[in-house]
């Protein structure tokens, strides 16, 4: 490149630039000079055509103030630059700050990726950024969004919302204050505590997270879910809406609708189409009577099975069951509530303790009435131990026993085949020790009963009485006649050192960073 061409860019470079800051008249049918306010300016009507850069406005009629680099556009007005489209009513054009402040119809549109309507348009063309402040709706191919204000940056895609924000689609209605959505990835940005309705009418909270529209799946932080018959927050979330599957993590927490009970845990998961959830890590639950009293009821994973059959809606308990309660405690392997008619089944090696009695048996149903026990049914090897203040263990065996309650404590029970028991009768006995009177608990003797069926009357939590049914076989053993491998029935077990205090039930949850992977 010669000297003398260098030097010539190097004088006109300014005047070049200059130029392109310039707004310049293309096309005009008609031309008139004018003034107002000693303010000079053209007046141009028919198929006016202003250019500059790579934006061309078109439009009716417009006052044209060349001076100032400046311009007022009425009719069709119709904005092209680049990949932006923008038609109006009315505009005014600042040439040289590359603003344009569009009013009336406003339609700002990305070429084929999104459009926004409203009455109130400045675009800002050096930030590529469109602004709205009086109203404004957004939409593409999958979702309709309004809000009060909102701008939209134009080399990201990216619209943010502010104010009363509506968001629409054919699978969901959500409502903000504060949310982005970028219509390119279609994907929405919560920034700000959102409600989302889904088109079966089921309500979500959020607080921040992402959503992607078109794989409809998404990362949610602070909010809440909810099922048929519970509302689930947690940590975090991770929703995929095509599978209808969503996880929860950290410090999970199922509230149901329709009973006083709540499920906690680390981890969770919702299926809806097969209308299950799962709560696992530290899981427990639980069950507010009307009187306060509470049951907890722990295991390595809780979950709720959901149907439109109300017989078959339950909450199921797999593996270390533990639960508590002021006055029941007990713990098998797994358990299922039905919650409508308000039984617990316990199964694989179930023991139950109220008061100062152990009930074991292949498995043990506990029936609810006004959210106190009623009844405990124990099938296959039923067994109920207690231990006296002498250490003697008052047993009843039976293939079927039913225990019945009054007042939270063991009223009697009925043993059904095979029934045996072995009552150890005590008496007080006064004695007389460095002149001081005292009394003392000894044993009478132990009685040993079988038969058919057999009551068992209880006070105060302790056996009362013993009626037997049907061919009893009954004997009284004086204490020296006692011998050690008659004092058990076959199966005995006592199992107190595994009684569960309320420490064991209620559990820490871990928020989402410590939780399960």
């Amino acid at each position: 490149m010669s000297k003398t061409i260098i030097v010539f860019l190097v004088l006109f470079a300014p005047v070049l630039a200059f130029s392109q800051k310039k707004v310049k008249l293309n096309h005009a049918d008609s031309l008139k000079g004018s003034a107002k306010d000693g303010k000079r300016f053209e007046r141009l009507l028919g198929h006016v055509i202003f250019e500059q850069n790579t934006t061309t406005i078109y439009c009716d009629s417009s006052y044209f103030y060349r001076s100032e680099n400046r311009l007022e556009a009425f009719g069709h007005v119709h904005i092209v630059d680049d990949s932006v489209d923008i038609t109006s009513r009315r505009l005014e054009y600042d040439g040289t700050k590359k603003i344009a402040y569009l009013r009336q119809q406003v339609v700002f549109e990305k070429t084929k990726i999104a459009k926004l309507y409203t009455d109130f348009l400045d675009y800002y063309r050096v930030k590529n950024e469109a602004r709205y402040f009086n109203g404004g709706k957004l939409v593409d191919t999958t979702n309709t969004l309004t809000s009060k204000k909102g701008y939209y940056d134009v080399r990201t895609n990216l619209a943010s919302f502010k104010k009363d924000v509506v968001g629409v689609n054919p699978d969901y209605t959500l409502n903000s204050d504060t949310l982005q959505y970028n219509s390119k990835s279609r994907l929405v940005y919560f920034r700000d505590f959102t409600s989302l309705r889904d088109s079966e009418g089921k309500t979500a909270y959020y607080q921040s997270g992402v959503y992607d529209t078109r794989k409809k799946n998404s990362f949610l932080a602070n909010g809440e879910m909810e099922s048929p018959s519970y509302k689930i927050k947690g940590d975090a979330y991770f929703i995929d809406d095509i599978k209808k599957f969503y996880k929860v993590k950290g410090r999970v927490v199922m509230t149901s609708k329709n009973e006083n009970m709540t499920i906690y845990g680390d981890d969770g998961f919702y299926d809806k189409k097969r209308g299950i959830s799962k709560v696992y890590g530290n899981a427990y639950a639980t069950k507010v009577s009307d009187e306060g009293d509470t049951l907890f009821l722990s295991a390595d994973t809780l979950v709720s099975l959901e149907n439109k059959d109300p017989r078959k809606k339950r909450l199921l308990a797999y593996h270390k069951v533990k639960i508590f309660k002021r006055d029941m405690q007990g713990k098998a392997d797994s358990l299922a509530y039905v919650s409508l008619d308000s039984t617990l089944y316990f199964y694989h090696d179930p023991v139950l303790w109220t008061d100062e009695n152990q009930m074991t048996a292949d498995s043990i149903s506990m029936l609810l009435h006004n959210k106190k026990i009623y009844r405990i049914y124990m099938v296959g090897k039923s067994f109920v131990t207690s231990q006296d203040s002498l250490l003697n263990f008052n047993q009843i065996k039976g293939r079927r026993m039913t225990t019945y309650f009054e007042n939270k404590s063991i009223h009697h029970v009925i043993v059904e085949g095979n029934a045996e028991s072995i009552y150890y009768a005590l008496e007080e006995k006064k004695i007389k020790k460095d002149s001081i009177l005292l009394k003392i608990t000894a044993l009478a003797g132990m009685n040993k009963i079988i038969c058919s069926n057999m009551r068992i009357n209880f006070k105060a939590g302790k056996v009362n009485n013993v009626n037997s049914y049907v061919k009893p076989d009954a004997s009284f053993f004086p204490p020296h006649e006692i011998v050690e491998r008659d004092r058990t029935l076959k199966g005995f077990t006592w199992q107190v050192s595994f009684r569960p205090k309320k420490t064991d039930v209620v559990k820490t949850q871990l928020p989402l960073e410590k939780s399960q992977p």
